[in-house]
């Protein structure tokens, strides 16, 4: 029996031991996510306060993210989308509806001075950062607001846009919609699109190749003068043949460039399963409506709907978003890599580990778990865009002097 309870004894050993290093790695991970700036390249809280305002300074019912839930979780630079549709393309007034949305960002700044300030600059982050507020910069999703005036560049600009998507779900007079299903309009950018290009390198805006086809990624790297950003995309090698995540290819062309593709977490994004139990769960919800004659506030609907989506979960797994990083960085190296979790935005397809803004200590130790270093770490967590944002920043001042 000796040998018995002595195999007992190192085989508990052996998982106590499993389980301190687990718990060290995972208080490592926090200590990181409390001491690097984490910047997330988008986060569509304008949107989401869009439907009704809410008080971000303290822990919110819904959403996935306010002022405890960020500071609970490390994140220090979000950057807030000014999320505009593209429906506004056809009716008008995308312009109007890009202001009230930076104005509303403004006003989480004004209502909470002593947590959160909007940032122009990278070193406005780093000071606001110091202050141990959370800064505010903002980039603006779909290029539609511009509507077709060069000027409005400079406009957005000056009113702290720092970035701008050139399109979202359609193609658009700057350029064509990864997601625009009808046949492409420009076959890349449009003329006015190469001049407002022109216009952001000059001025001092990132571009971002988030939502647009191939052929628009590369002629936007082989005309810009800077590095560009892809604030909330994914790999594409994880969901074969759908171009709104990044191909090997282009990503391939970030390490030339000098760009950074930052992560998108949502579900869909992440895995062609996802994609799968998605498309399904839709297609059963929608025949279900059709056959009722429901529409998508009828009350039933929703709780078919919810039945559906909790009976077959579409969720991905913190793992595999690692698996994208692990991508970029086999394609294109550590520096060209970041986060874009696109929280507030995908609605109920984040990953397991990764549901709100207090996850991101989960990320860094399931990267100090594949190897990562701390240096590495830094750069997946800030550095790599900051060192974008601040190529712009200087090729435009160049530019001016």
């Amino acid at each position: 029996m000796r040998p018995i309870k002595q195999l007992i004894a190192l085989a508990t050993g052996v998982l106590m031991l499993s389980c301190s290093n687990d718990a060290a790695l995972k208080k490592r991970a926090y200590d990181l996510a409390h001491k690097f700036i984490i910047t997330d390249g988008h986060i569509d809280v304008p949107w989401r306060l869009n439907d009704g305002y809410e008080d971000l300074s303290v822990r919110t019912d819904g959403g996935d993210f306010d002022y405890v839930r960020a500071k609970e979780g490390g994140l220090d630079a979000p950057f807030m989308s000014i999320y505009v549709p593209s429906s506004y393309q056809e009716t008008g007034g995308a312009k109007e509806k890009a202001d009230s949305l930076i104005d509303l960002v403004h006003r989480i700044a004004n209502d909470h001075p002593d947590k959160f300030e909007v940032a122009f600059s990278v070193s406005d982050v780093n000071r606001i950062f110091e202050d141990g507020k959370i800064a505010l910069p903002m980039g603006m999703e779909n290029g539609a607001p511009l509507e077709g005036d060069i000027n409005n560049v400079k406009y957005f600009y000056d009113r702290g846009i720092r970035y701008i998507t050139l399109t979202h779900g359609k193609d658009n007079f700057i350029c064509d919609s990864s997601y625009d299903t009808t046949a492409d309009r420009w076959g890349g950018l449009s003329p006015k699109g190469k001049e407002i290009v022109k216009e952001m390198n000059r001025v001092g805006i990132m571009v971002d190749i988030s939502h647009v086809t191939d052929e628009v990624i590369n002629q936007v790297m082989d005309m810009t003068n800077v590095p560009v950003i892809a604030s909330h995309s994914s790999c594409r090698y994880f969901t074969p043949g759908w171009e709104r995540n990044m191909g090997d290819a282009e990503i391939k062309r970030l390490k030339d460039n000098g760009g950074v593709i930052q992560i998108n977490y949502g579900s869909s994004f992440v895995t062609q399963a996802s994609q799968d139990k998605r498309k399904a769960n839709s297609e059963k919800i929608a025949a279900y409506a059709e056959k009722n004659g429901l529409d998508e506030n009828d009350s039933d609907l929703k709780t078919f709907a919810k039945k559906v989506n909790e009976e077959n979960p579409m969720y991905a797994d913190i793992t595999e978003v690692v698996d994208h990083i692990d991508r970029v960085v086999t394609l294109a190296g550590i520096d060209h890599v970041g986060i874009g979790s696109d929280y507030d935005g995908v609605g109920d397809t984040l990953p397991y580990g990764l549901k709100d803004v207090t996850s991101y200590p989960n990320l860094i130790y399931h990267l100090l778990k594949r190897g990562y270093s701390e240096d590495d770490i830094e750069k997946i967590c800030y550095k790599n865009v900051w060192r974008v944002w601040t190529a712009v920043e200087k090729a435009a001042s160049n530019s001016k002097s």
